[in-house]
Order: C-alpha cells, then sequence, then structure tokens
C-alpha cells in the first residue's frame, strides 16, 4: 500500500494539462485529453484532474496513473465479454486505442438506491420519483438499498459546463440521436459487462454498486467500449463486509471510490453550482489513497507508481523528444 508521504510529495507534481499537439488533433475531455492521429489511432492522456457534478474540481496526487492502469487491466480482462478500443499502454499515464465515433448517449448500470447527484437515482426516490428512466421502483427503498435487479439507466451527454440527465430507452431514442439496433446492442454489452464485473468484484470482497460505459463505432462500424472502465472515476464501489452492518444503522457504506470527495463538497455545501470551493490537501491525499487502495484490491496487484515528472517522462515515453 502506498504511504501518504508518497502522495504529499506527489501533490505538487499532478498533471493538469497536457500540450501534445504533434500527437494529432487534440480533444479535451474533463479528465482525458485525447489526441487523434491521422491513421485512426487515439493517444489519450489520463490526467489528475478530478471531476464531479459535471464540473472540473482540481487535481489529485497520481490518480491519473491509477486510473489508466486499471482501465487497462478491465480492458484486457473483459475482452471476450465485448469489445474495446484498447491497443497498448505507452506510458502509465496513456492509452494507445482505436480511433471510434462515440455513440451520444452514456450507458449507465445501477444495482443499488444511493448517491448524491441531480442524476443519481436516490436523489429521484427521496423527492417522491417511483420511475426512473422508464423502470418503476417499489416503494419503501432505502438508501443505499439494493435494488430487486440492476437496471439500466441511460443518460445524455452533455458540453462541458453542462449537466447530464438520466432518460429512458424511449425518451433517448425520441430525442433521433441515436438508432434503437445502435442502442439496444451497447445496453446488451453494458449489461454483461456489469454482471462481470459484479462477480469479479463479489470475489474480492467488493460490491460493484453502479457504473457508467461509453461507446463507440470503429471504422468497421462495430460497437466498442471506449472511454474507461470500472475505473473509481466512472464506477462506484462498496466493502462488502461491512455493508449490511453500516446500513442496517443507516450510515454510508465504505467506500474508495470519488464519492469521497463528493461528499466533501456537499458538507460545505456545493453540489454542482457556483464558484468550486478548494480541496484541503489532506482531502486530496486521502482520495488518492483510496483511488490506491482500490486499484490494488480489484487487481491484486502492488500500485508502483511513477514519480518522474509527467512533463518529461510522457513525450519521451511517446517518442515526441
Amino acid at each position: 500500500m502506498i504511504d501518504t508521504a508518497t502522495l504529499r510529495a506527489a501533490l505538487g507534481r499532478t498533471l493538469d494539462a497536457t500540450h501534445l499537439d504533434r500527437l494529432g488533433h487534440k480533444y479535451e475531455g474533463k479528465v482525458r485529453d485525447n489526441y487523434s492521429t491521422a491513421d485512426g489511432r487515439r493517444y489519450i492522456v489520463v490526467t489528475d484532474r478530478i471531476s464531479a457534478f459535471d464540473r472540473v474540481l482540481g487535481t489529485l496526487p497520481l490518480k491519473g496513473q491509477v486510473l489508466n492502469r486499471m482501465a487497462a487491466f478491465w480492458f484486457e480482462r473483459t475482452g471476450d465479454v465485448a469489445p474495446n478500443h484498447l491497443l497498448s499502454v505507452p506510458d502509465p499515464s496513456v492509452l494507445e486505442a482505436r480511433e471510434c465515433t462515440p455513440l451520444p448517449v452514456e450507458m449507465v448500470m445501477r444495482a443499488y438506491v444511493t448517491g448524491v447527484t441531480s442524476t443519481s437515482i436516490w436523489t429521484h426516490y427521496a423527492r417522491g420519483a417511483r420511475t426512473f428512466c422508464g423502470h418503476r421502483l417499489p416503494d419503501g427503498l432505502r438508501r443505499h438499498q439494493r435494488l430487486p435487479e440492476p437496471i439500466l439507466t441511460p443518460s445524455t451527454k452533455a458540453p462541458h459546463g453542462d449537466h447530464d440527465v438520466s432518460v429512458s430507452r424511449a425518451e433517448i431514442l425520441a430525442m433521433g440521436r441515436i438508432e434503437a439496433r445502435d442502442f439496444d446492442a451497447a445496453a446488451e454489452i453494458a449489461r454483461a459487462l456489469f454482471a462481470y464485473g459484479q462477480r469479479w468484484c463479489a470475489d474480492r470482497g467488493l460490491i460493484l454498486v453502479d457504473t457508467k460505459y461509453e461507446l463507440g463505432k470503429d471504422r468497421s462500424g462495430r460497437i466498442v467500449v471506449i472511454d474507461e472502465i470500472h475505473t473509481p472515476d466512472s464506477s462506484r464501489y462498496w466493502f462488502a463486509d461491512s455493508y449490511a452492518d453500516r446500513f442496517a444503522r443507516g450510515e454510508d457504506p465504505e467506500s474508495f471510490d470519488k464519492e469521497y470527495v463528493r461528499r466533501y463538497l456537499v458538507s460545505v455545501g456545493f453540489t454542482g453550482d457556483g464558484p468550486i470551493p478548494p480541496i484541503p490537501d489532506e482531502v486530496r491525499v486521502e482520495a488518492s489513497r483510496r483511488y490506491v487502495e482500490a486499484y490494488e484490491k480489484i487487481t491484486g496487484a502492488d500500485f508502483v507508481p511513477d514519480l518522474e515528472d509527467p512533463a518529461v517522462r510522457i513525450p519521451r515515453n511517446l517518442g515526441l523528444s
């Protein structure tokens, strides 16, 4: 397990932006800087930026390396479950992938009534809603309770600064953004990956609570998994051994996803709108520690960070220096 001193030392060397124009055309997401090449490849640089409530909030030390390595682990592990875009991992913070055209919808799988964001199922349920994304929900559910079965709750993909919106299959099709056959094929992939991820995590004492998948079409028209998969940014993880007792007491489950940062922000009155409050270093370090713990628990491997300055290391590993 990584020590606090290493994480504190990395606070001053976080990767918050990249300028690698020689790689290709740049598209900047909330966390990932994407560079598309003329020959159909994409280099995805996973920065240390952290986002929540559809806002970029700052950076966490070594977060990009953890996310990149975990995404690569899951892409390699689930290749027989669903095709994905991974080609190679040329740097601890970089994936080389096939260029794909993203589908205009995120596939969100949920197995529990939880969450604090505007798109979360618990937020809607607590307000009295008993239908969520086309799914009828029973009365009497408590926060963090398991659903009768996992449900697919698609979400629109909002531009920077806007909020995603959870919708039903009928609603997303009515928007005319995606054809029914593509939606259904993507939904089938999401369900299969979520079931696999739940089984894998259960064997390691974890609960995969919910997750989002991004999918796209490659040059042949095949639908493949893109972006990331089952990382602490895209997924919620709880510890199985303490879940039942904490649920019975009405306490939040033990987790090591970015819900920790969300809860801190909610505690200081921030839920996505207005100025972003600074995140104290102790919160940043603890959040990173949880990311590392997630990686090690899920993969069974030690996380060995590369502490070289990423501004030097990444261009060298990509042959740009």
